[in-house]
């Protein structure tokens, strides 16, 4: 808006919008009696001027949408409906301050602005430097108790529906959070557990409000003098009774009713004879029972958790249901009218009736009469008389209100007793939740009450502003003017003084006979001349009240029964006599008790005095009417509110029908009207509103000021000379002491005149810059005319040339042209020649060949008929040659044939034949005699055997009829073994029948494999192309990509790895909290021991709670470093091998049951065995041949499965050479070889069961001899029997041999049952091994029906699991031996200790000492001889050196020499002790370094000095732990540094708890800087102007001139923090502290100071404009130069600085285009959406030239950004602690050049 509108935009009245803005077209001259106006929509119109008032200016832009109210310049009710309208509609900002007033509209929407960084944010703020919160009330409250001890009080009003319940609850939320218990009795959880209890009960359904709360209640919440909460009381008033028997429509009964109903299917409650809930009158009425939205199950069983957590009990509660539910019962009621309706009765058999008198506990016969009757009493006798159905109703109505009554008072009563606590309050802050002004169609009793109370709230209200603004006006001495405000005492003298409206109504309820309407009368008689009291001109039974905010008109219906609240004494007596005792308690004392608002017991430990006396009723039996308590308990309330200091929450309800972010103006007038926020305007406005200090108005309006006076010192005097210069009138503004004082409108005649100088002043540089510009650019005009011209005419010259050129060419092209055209034509003429010439010459050589051919082909022809003629010839010539051959040659033939015949017949033939005959003839002789020899002596021999066949054949056949007999014992066995053969071979038929089908579907699919083989390698050869044609492309992407994922993967892991080291060490620090807990309640029970049994003993070894490396503690910590050497392993191995050994555990426990299994059976059979012994003995002699049996059928068993393995072994062979794949080949190979194993092996066991029952065998033969002793009797039996023997040497032989009998028997049942038990052993070990070959056979019949490839990876498999299985059991018998060796390691090292001890006892030591002690008092130095880096101290001066080193060390003291040299001196001691194996020494000095330490940072917890010197001595002494353990630290050291290992000692235990306290030390650190900076922060990076007069200063609200302000100047500046940064760098590396470290805690404390400003910038609308981002983006940018200075810029410090950057360069950005919101959502990356729409939306113009952010432009922001996935938070968590890493990081210092001071006093200490 330009300035020249700012006196031309009015309001003006509206009867819809209530003001409608428009704007003045024609000038104003006195006397006139209208105004010609333009409306916003452009359409004119002429307002009347009535008694020359002229419509209400309006503010200028600038100062639309403040914060504070009282910041406008023009207040009056369109300035602040309009600006609470912007703030709600367009910046969705449900608060605003009014002055001392917090206005909350009810958005009906939840925001997420309540969250605990909210309130965390909010905690330790003024109230003025934030946006308005209930919060920031909260925490004024707060302040207040704490800086003035004074108690202090929160009042919250409103309409129904306002949001006064969750404004209230969430002001004791934040007590709760800031005030939290110190103890563990968690009483701010209980003070929340009380809120959804007290809404049951006491909240219900209307048509304004969904959760309407139906009484008014004031919690108080104590505090101890360290302002924690302690405890907690609730006082409650005026409960609307009325509801519980009458609802309007669309209205509930209380929550608790509605819940009951809808858990009454809960098995707990069926005794209750409850349904739902439209079944009951009681919740009928209303119509609806349900809400939308609202699970009254689920709500019913959060109230019954809080009635737990508060500590009623389950009995007391299900007295509660109990009570309730017949309340239920007792409005559905039957009543039958008798007797024309003057009688009436209630049937005994009502279910109902049954119902309430059983859950109740009372006589139904009583109750059912007296519900029906009533007792009138007078002086001579008593009467019992009859209701009417209407009376019975009545009190019926009454009775059920009576009962809730008493039953909501009794929970409040036991709620304050939960609350309530033994320690002494030292103060209290009150929270007042009530009602606020109502006026409805009807207004009956309950309006009245509530009425009455808000009269007498805004009164107080009303005396209280006056009260401050005259406390303000005093302060700055500000000459006092009595301001008029309205004071509404007349009103309340109306309804509370003698004889008014409660009076009146009291003395009507006396008479026995009195009506409303008698006491309208009255009303009308006593009160018709007040000016409060007026009566309707259409009624005689109504009443007007001019309350403060409005008139109500009330009705004087049910007046007189409200207020009585009349219950039968005989139905209470029926109620007081019930055997439940808690139905019989609510009732007891009946005198004594009041109504609901009777319930503010407790009260009177608050010492306070009314203002006003109180006002005394006229007789005591006032008291028993409703009017009266309410009046007492209002005036109690009164009493203490003005004990304590009030904050006022006014609650707006927008509009009727509850949607969210709709703003109905005519209903937020009423509102406004009603709760006092108008008045307070009227009464800021009466005097001086707008107040401005020195400072800040110089630096808003010194652009109006003149050179020369800005040239003085003195602001002030520069401020009065110009406002005496502008402003004429005296009377508009004052002058005090630190602000000056503005009359209404001054401030923006100011701000008009600001812009004017601006106007002229941005005039006047256009003006120039305009000039400049025109300037600027006819040169540059004239500079291209002149580069045109000249370019034009070079184009010219050169366009001719070219021409010139041109014709040139042309003409050469031209005669080149014609030329090769005649040469062309030649030369196509010739071609033609030539080819007619070649086609001819070709035709007639053809012709010539055609000839030449058919002749060659005749002569061919000839050829070969003349060759077929002449091989016929010669075939017909050789055939006869043959023929004739042949006749010749069988004619040779027969001649000699016949030649033959002759010679055969002659005698020298046959004589040839012959010779050789006779030699045959004797030979054959003599052969003959031979065999007739041996024929005789086989029929000797053949004698012989007869006679012995015979003889063994009767042998044999009594042999077999043994056999059979014993054959019948044994067929069993036989039977199962031919079994177990017959199905071996059927297995082998199988096997042959698998083979076939093996085979078959190996060729099968290799045919398939062939085919597919070719296909693939055809695909292969495709894709082998395409991926040499893809591979150029994809180089660089893949190259990309593969770098992008490792980075992303890397990110990732860091950030897990980040998470965790964060987890753990939020833990060391919840650790070190409850040590430090720990020592607290130590030390306090020492004291108490102390005051007991004071004794001096020490508790230095107490504190240790650290491990102990003891030798006497070795053994039992073994398991213990086994698991941690074994942490780590990587996590995968780890994983696989604790598979595996759980794995193998497996195996062997189900090993183990199946061992004790058998030999469960066989003690079973033991058993068994000891029935059948005499069964057994006639086996012994068939036990051999069974056994061989046995073997025979074993052997053909193993003959069987040796087929079976060449079987396989022929497939193997035959899949072997099918398959061409060598890979496949070796892998069956591999399975086969396993498998071939796995049988040899069994074999091999079978062999030695073989054996082993051949020696049983064996042994059971021999035992045979033994059991036929027993015939020695017969003398057949004694050998040598012929010869005398005496009988008693025949019967001590007898009785040898006997004991000898049984001693071998008894040996052979020893080695039997050993036998057997190895018997059972190896069959154990066999059927185990047939398992795992079972297991091997399906595992091999798989992998041939698996791919080649599969059979590969399954075999490799199977070989990695039982690689894997023998590795673990190596390694577990390597880690058995490991650890014995270790145990007698450490038992060697014992005793050599131990012999040492005692020769240095026995010599070394008493010379030594006695020695050292003549040094000591001689004082003669040694001379120090190669001093090898260790220190020597004695037992007794351990507590010496912790003191001198440690306890008493001042850091100043060390601060010469070498950095962390306590560290160094504590090692080389502890090296000492390592160097004489003493271990008790180690632990001692580490577990006192350890307590020392930690009891100096106890001490010192805020001196950032002491601590970061710890820090760098403890991570030096870890570090040197780790260099001179060798566990891997060593790679840097020097030769030299090697030598001062230590030796015998690893200290790895303590090095781990070295870190935890280097980690609890370092957030020790960071709590203490942060500390240190966070008071800093706001102060120095936002408001700190470090480029002068770049921001502007608006008008201030009263918040920021209020008391809330502390005293004294506060304010930080960017150079003090830049200050504190530097000491702390400084300190830390004085101190010698780890740089890596350095770089941790910098980055830390920069997330603090990002955090911090960036939360309180989102929550300050004061600084989110341009300058201010301008601003602080140069104060981020002096930090940044100043980590870029030390060197820190790689610690990750600047980029926690990002989201506080973005937020500048967003407040600076455009904000207007949808180009401008690409750009933001692009820039701000490190904001969530939340942060940037709420920055835009708190962003404020400074200056009238800067724009406001548009709602659309907000819109489009979000559109962007609604595809983010941003955390919901709104605030950083400023206590977020990144965590810590302490890398490596070695000295170069050796031992033996530390040097020690004396300034240490460690002289006792002894260089080794």
């Amino acid at each position: 808006m330009v300035a020249s509108q700012l006196y031309t935009l009015v309001w003006i009245p509206d009867p819809d919008e209530v003001w409608k803005s428009a704007e003045i077209i024609k000038d104003y001259k006195e006397g006139d009696k209208s105004l010609q106006l333009k409306l916003e929509d452009e359409t004119l119109y002429e307002f009347d001027l009535q008694g020359n008032e002229l419509p209400f200016l309006r503010n200028p832009d600038i100062l639309v949408g403040e914060n504070d109210l009282t910041a406008l310049s023009y207040l009056h009710e369109p300035a602040v409906l309009h600006n609470l309208k912007v703030r709600f509609l367009e910046s969705n900002h449900i608060y605003t301050y009014c002055g001392i007033v917090l206005v909350a509209i009810n958005p009906y929407e939840q925001l997420p602005i309540y969250e605990q960084d909210v309130i965390y944010a909010y905690s330790g703020q003024n109230m003025g430097d934030m946006d308005p919160h209930i919060f920031a009330v909260a925490e004024e409250a707060y302040k207040q108790m704490a800086r003035d001890e004074k108690n202090q009080s929160i009042i919250v009003s409103g309409e129904s529906g306002a949001g006064k319940t969750v404004s209230a609850k969430y002001a004791m939320r934040f007590f709760a959070t800031v005030g939290g218990s110190a103890s563990e009795t968690n009483i701010e959880a209980k003070v929340l557990a009380s809120s959804p209890i007290m809404e049951a009960i006491g909240n219900a359904k209307t048509t304004r409000n969904d959760n309407s709360s139906r009484f008014g209640k004031y919690i108080q919440i104590g505090f101890d003098k360290r302002y924690h909460i302690i405890g907690a009381n609730m006082r409650t008033y005026l409960l609307e009774k009325s509801r519980v028997v009458f609802q309007a429509e669309d209205e509930r009964n209380y929550h608790i009713f509605y819940q009951l109903c809808a858990s009454a299917s809960l098995p707990e409650f069926k005794d209750l004879g409850l349904t739902c809930a439209e079944d009951f009158f009681y919740t009928s009425q209303g119509g609806g029972t349900s809400i939308d939205g609202v699970d009254d199950a689920d709500d019913f069983e959060k109230t019954r958790h809080a009635f737990t957590l508060l500590g009623v009990k389950e009995s007391h509660q299900m007295a509660i249901f109990r009570i309730i539910a017949a309340i239920l019962h007792l409005g559905n009621l039957e009543i039958q009218s008798e007797r024309d309706g003057d009688a009436c009765s209630v049937s005994s058999e009502d279910e109902h009736l049954n119902h309430f008198c059983s859950l109740l506990g009372v006589e139904q016969g009583q109750m059912q009469h007296w519900l029906c009757h009533r007792k009138l009493v007078t002086t001579a006798e008593t009467y019992v008389k009859s209701m009417s159905v209407q009376q019975v109703v009545n009190a019926r109505n009454a009775l059920a209100k009576h009962i809730y009554a008493q039953l909501f008072g009794w929970i409040v009563q036991h709620i304050n007793k939960a609350l309530h606590t033994t320690v002494k309050q030292h103060s209290f802050i009150g929270v007042l939740d009530i009602y606020g002004f109502e006026t409805f169609e009807v207004n009956s009793f309950e309006q009245f009450c509530i009425n009455y109370a808000n009269e007498k709230l805004q009164q107080q209200f009303n005396s209280h502003v006056f009260k401050l603004e005259q406390e303000e006006y005093m302060k700055e001495g500000i000459p006092w003017t009595l301001i008029d405000f309205y004071d509404n005492q007349p009103c309340i003298d109306l309804i509370e003084a003698k004889l008014g409206i409660l009076d009146l109504l009291d003395e009507e309820c006396k008479v026995p006979k009195g009506t409303d309407q008698n006491w309208a009368q009255k009303l009308y008689d006593r009160h018709g001349g007040s000016q409060h009291f007026q009566k309707p001109r259409m009624s005689n039974i109504s009443f007007i009240v001019l309350h403060f905010a409005d008139k109500v008109e009330y009705q004087c219906e049910g007046f007189l029964e409200k207020n009585r609240d009349t219950v039968y004494e005989e139905q209470i007596n029926i109620l007081k006599a019930s055997k439940y005792q808690m139905v019989a308690d609510l009732f007891q004392d009946e005198k004594d008790a009041a109504s609901a608002t009777s319930l503010g017991k407790g009260t009177s430990k608050i010492n306070v005095r009314s203002a006003r006396p109180v006002i005394k009723a006229a007789n005591k039996e006032h008291k028993k009417t409703v009017g009266h308590q309410f009046r007492n308990s209002l005036h109690l309330l009164m009493e203490t509110l003005n004990a304590t200091t009030p904050h006022y929450v006014r609650c707006i309800k927008p509009n009727d029908e509850k949607l969210p972010f709709k703003f109905d103006a005519k209903r937020a007038v009423q509102q406004l009207r009603a709760c006092g926020v108008l008045e307070t305007i009227r009464i800021s406005a009466a005097g001086f509103p707008s107040r401005w200090t020195y400072h800040d108005f110089f630096n808003r309006y010194r652009v109006l000021m003149k050179k020369r006076d800005l040239s003085k010192n003195d602001k002030k005097q520069i401020c009065q000379t110009l406002l005496e210069d502008l402003i004429k009138d005296p009377d508009k503004f004052q002058f005090g002491r630190t602000k000056i004082f503005f009359r209404a409108g001054q401030v923006a005649y100011l701000e008009k005149l600001r812009a004017d100088k601006f106007r002229a002043a941005t005039i006047m540089i256009q003006k120039t810059v305009r000039g400049w510009l025109q300037r600027i650019k006819y040169q540059r005009l004239r500079r291209a005319a002149i580069v045109i011209q000249r370019y034009t005419r070079g184009h010219l010259a050169r366009r001719l040339a070219e021409h010139l050129r041109r014709t040139r060419a042309a003409i050469t092209l031209q005669k080149q042209y014609r030329m090769l055209r005649i040469h062309r034509a030649f030369q196509r003429v010739r071609k033609a020649t030539i080819t007619i010439q070649a086609f001819a010459r070709g035709m007639f050589v053809r012709r010539i060949y055609r000839q030449v051919l058919a002749e060659h082909k005749a002569t061919i022809l000839q050829k070969y008929a003349r060759g077929w003629l002449a091989r016929t010839r010669f075939r017909r010539i050789r055939g006869a040659t043959i023929v004739l051959q042949c006749y010749y040659r069988r004619r040779k033939a027969r001649q000699q044939l016949k030649a033959l015949k002759i010679e055969a017949r002659s005698a020298q033939h046959l004589k040839k034949l012959n010779i050789g005959m006779e030699n045959k003839v004797v030979q054959l002789q003599r052969k003959i005699d031979e065999q007739n020899k041996e024929y005789k002596l086989l029929n000797e021999q053949l004698s012989t055997l007869t006679s012995a066949h015979s003889s063994e054949v009767e042998k044999l056949k009594k042999e077999l009829e043994q056999y059979q007999q014993s054959q019948q014992g044994d067929g069993n066995q036989l039977v199962s073994l031919r079994e177990e053969m017959e199905h071996l071979r059927l297995e082998l038929e199988k096997a042959h029948g698998e083979r076939k089908v093996v085979e078959d579907s190996y060729v099968k699919e290799k045919d398939l494999l062939r085919k597919r083989i070719s296909d693939l390698e055809e695909e292969n050869a495709l894709l082998k192309q395409e991926k040499e044609e893809l591979n150029s492309r994809i180089l660089c992407q893949s190259e990309d990509e593969f770098a992008r994922s490792t980075a992303e993967e890397n990110i990732q892991m860091k950030k897990e790895l980040e998470e965790e080291r964060s987890r753990y060490q939020n833990l060391i620090k919840e650790y070190s909290r409850l040590e430090q807990r720990y020592d607290n309640l130590r030390d306090e029970m020492t004291i108490i021991k102390v005051m007991k049994n004071p004794s001096n003993q020490s508790s230095l070894e107490s504190d240790s709670n650290y491990p102990s490396i003891s030798t006497s503690e070795i053994g039992d910590t073994e398991d213990v470093m086994q698991q941690v050497e074994e942490a780590g392993m990587d996590k995968a191995a780890m994983d696989m091998s604790l598979f595996l050994k759980l794995q193998k555990r497996v195996r062997e426990l189900e090993q183990e049951r199946k061992k004790l299994q058998t030999q469960l059976e066989k003690k079973e059979q033991e058993s068994k065995k000891a029935q059948t012994e005499t069964e057994m003995a006639s086996d012994h002699e068939d036990f051999a041949y069974n056994s061989l049996k046995r073997q025979e059928l074993e052997s053909e068993n193993k003959k069987l499965k040796n087929e079976l393995n060449e079987l396989r072994k022929a497939i193997a062979d035959r899949a072997t050479q099918n398959n061409s794949s060598h890979d496949v080949q070796d892998s069956y190979n591999l399975l086969l070889n396993q498998l071939k194993s796995a049988n040899e092996e069994l074999e091999v066991r079978k062999e030695e069961v073989l054996i082993l029952r051949s020696q049983i065998m064996k042994a059971a033969q021999q035992k045979e001899p033994g059991k036929n002793m027993e015939t020695l009797t017969s003398p057949a039996s004694w050998p040598n029997s012929d010869k005398h023997i005496d009988q008693e040497d025949v019967l001590e032989a007898y009785q040898g041999i006997c004991e000898t009998n049984r001693l071998l028997e008894a040996q052979l049942q020893d080695q039997r049952r050993e036998h057997e038990e190895e018997v059972e052993a190896l069959q154990n070990q066999v059927d185990a091994m047939k398992e795992e070959l079972e297991k091997q056979q399906q595992a091999f019949l798989q992998t041939l029906q698996l791919s080649p490839e599969a059979q590969v990876e399954f075999g490799l498999q199977q070989e990695i699991t039982r690689l894997t299985n023998e590795n673990l059991d190596l390694k577990e018998l390597l880690e058995k031996l490991e650890k014995n060796e270790k145990k007698l390691k450490k038992q060697l090292k014992i005793y050599m200790k131990k012999v040492q001890d005692f020769e240095a006892y026995q010599a070394m030591v008493p010379e030594e000492r006695r020695h050292h002690e003549r040094n000591r008092q001689v004082a003669v130095q040694r001379k120090e001889k190669d001093f090898q880096g260790m220190l020597e101290y004695y037992k007794e001066d351990e507590p010496l050196l912790i003191r001198n080193l440690i306890t008493d060390l001042k850091p100043q003291a060390v601060s010469a020499t070498v950095p962390c040299l306590p560290a160094y001196i504590l090692y080389m001691c502890i090296r000492h002790a390592d160097y004489i194996n003493d271990d008790q020494k180690v632990h001692s000095l580490l577990t006192s370094t350890i307590n020392g330490i930690k009891k100096v940072l106890k001490r010192h917890n805020d001196d950032f000095e002491m601590t970061s010197f710890w820090l760098a001595n403890t991570c030096r002494l870890l570090h040197c732990l780790k260099q001179y353990s060798g566990d891997g630290f060593m790679t840097q050291n020097t030769p030299k540094q090697n030598e001062h290992c230590l030796k015998n000692f690893d200290l790895t235990e303590y090095r781990q708890v070295l870190s935890h306290l280097s980690i609890q030390i370092y957030q020790q650190l960071i709590k203490v800087a942060e500390g240190i900076l966070q008071p800093m922060i706001v102060s120095g990076v936002l408001e700190y102007e470090s480029i002068q007069g770049l921001s502007g200063v608006k008008p201030m609200g009263y918040r920021n001139r209020s008391s809330s302000m502390e005293d004294g100047d506060n304010s930080y500046s960017l150079e003090a923090i830049v200050r504190q940064l530097n000491t702390f760098h400084t300190t830390m590396c004085e101190h010698g502290l780890d740089p890596e470290i350095i770089q941790q805690v910098f980055k830390q404390l920069f997330y603090m100071i990002n955090a911090v400003a960036l939360n309180n910038l989102l929550l300050r609308k004061d600084v989110c404009s341009w300058s201010t981002g301008m601003q602080l983006r140069f104060n981020i940018s002096q930090l940044e130069e100043w980590l870029r200075g030390k060197n820190l810029q790689q610690s990750g410090a600047p980029q926690t600085l990002e989201p506080l950057i973005q937020a500048a360069q967003l407040l600076q950005l455009k904000k207007k285009t949808s180009e401008d919101a690409e750009a933001i959502c692009s820039l701000c990356t490190a904001l969530t959406t939340q942060q940037i729409v709420k920055i835009l939306n708190l962003y404020t113009p400074v200056n009238e030239f800067e724009e406001r952010v548009t709602v659309a432009f907000i819109r489009d922001i979000q559109t962007h950004l609604q595809e983010r996935n941003d955390p919901p938070q709104l605030l950083l968590d400023f206590k977020h602690m990144f965590p810590v890493l302490f890398p490596f990081n070695p000295s170069s210092i050796t031992m033996d050049t530390i040097h020690i001071p004396a300034s240490l006093n460690l002289e006792f200490l002894n260089k080794v």
